[in-house]
């Protein structure tokens, strides 16, 4: 999508009354988003639909989130949260089994898989890990963009090394998936939230699982929705689960999903192509002007910027209606489709004072 046309869809779709670049915590609502989410919960609030959502809308959020993955529709699972999908896969593993994930790694990748208390789990600095995984190695579980700093995985080293060695990947990508291309095809599986850059209201999560992989990943949050017909299995046990990964659906939070259709719709129209080439161009000159005024920020071409050692001015900035984050000690700020070069004016003026 040119510029122009990216300019007139945010027009359409956003009107943020800040400086808004905390979508590395939670991204804005469109207003066709917003729409949606408001008339399933006025038609519920006043008894006119017999039921709680549409099944319809959750199929439309999961070809959506496929055709922006890369990925057949039938490869798709949808649940409420990154945690419970891992929970998951963490399920899956056998007792002992080494998984290799990043120092600093988000909570909900490394949180369920530790949590089983019998897995061997390594934790490396980032750069090193494509070279931690060995012949012993059952999975590999990393963010393709780090939440703390912004930090691009090195994809292809990992990928070739869990190949090499016969090893499992899991890649979260809740910080990169709506403006770094992803190909969920080339990983065994995929999770990523939809609250953050997929502009979705949260509830609303996706997991991606490779035909074979599948072979491998038991069902266990089986109810109506995993079943091949979901209507004639509302009683009992579930007697045919669906061949695809619907299998793996939890029961869907409808108002999140009727909200993640339009998020998803509009996103595909813009392309993550064009999201990318617009957040990372404001990325790379806000690191470029922080530099001149003795900041360095974290280095690297992501559309999230994080500099060491300035994340207590965060509550300046926010008086200042810039908001951004404070993690790890490290200012962070996330540019998205909505964000512009007054935006990045705007940071610079609050912290040259």
């Amino acid at each position: 999508m040119e510029t122009t046309s990216l300019s007139r869809a945010v027009e359409a779709e956003f009107a943020p009354r800040t400086t808004y670049l905390n979508t590395s915590t939670c991204g804005l609502l469109p207003r066709r988003t917003v729409a949606a989410v408001r008339t399933l919960a006025e038609a519920i609030a006043e008894g006119v639909t017999d039921g709680s959502g549409e099944f319809e809308r959750v199929e439309a959020a999961r070809t959506g989130f496929a055709r922006l993955a890369r990925v057949a529709t039938d490869r798709v699972a949808v649940g409420s949260s990154v945690s419970v999908h891992v929970g998951l896969i963490a399920a899956s593993l056998d007792p002992g089994a080494e998984v290799v994930a990043p120092e600093v790694e988000f909570s909900s990748v490394v949180g369920p898989l530790a949590a089983r208390g019998d897995l061997r789990m390594r934790y490396v600095p980032l750069d090193r890990l494509a070279d931690a995984v060995g012949p012993g190695t059952a999975l590999v579980a990393f963010s393709s963009v780090q939440s703390a700093n912004g930090r691009i995985a090195d994809l292809k080293a990992v990928r070739a090394a869990a190949a090499a060695h016969g090893a499992r990947t899991l890649l979260d990508a809740t910080q990169s998936a709506g403006w770094l291309p992803l190909d969920a095809g080339e990983y065994d599986y995929t999770v990523t939230g939809g609250f953050k850059f997929l502009l979705c209201p949260r509830g609303a999560s996706f997991l991606t699982v490779t035909e074979e992989a599948q072979r491998a990943l038991p069902p266990v949050s089986v109810g109506m929705s995993a079943a091949v017909d979901p209507w004639s299995s509302t009683y009992g046990p579930v007697e045919r689960l669906s061949p695809t990964a619907r299998r793996y659906d939890e029961p869907p939070a409808f108002l999140s999903y009727h909200g993640a259709e339009q998020s998803l719709a509009l996103l595909n129209e813009v392309g993550v192509d064009a999201v990318h080439a617009h957040a990372t161009g404001l990325a790379a000159r806000l690191r470029a002007e922080l530099a001149g005024l003795g900041h360095e920020a974290v280095p690297g071409e992501s559309a999230i910027v994080a500099v060491p050692g300035l994340g207590g001015r965060a509550p300046e900035l926010a008086r200042a209606g810039v908001v951004v984050s404070d993690r790890a000690g490290s200012l962070r700020a996330a540019f998205h489709l909505y964000n512009t070069p007054a935006d990045v004016d705007r940071v610079l003026d609050v912290l040259s004072g």
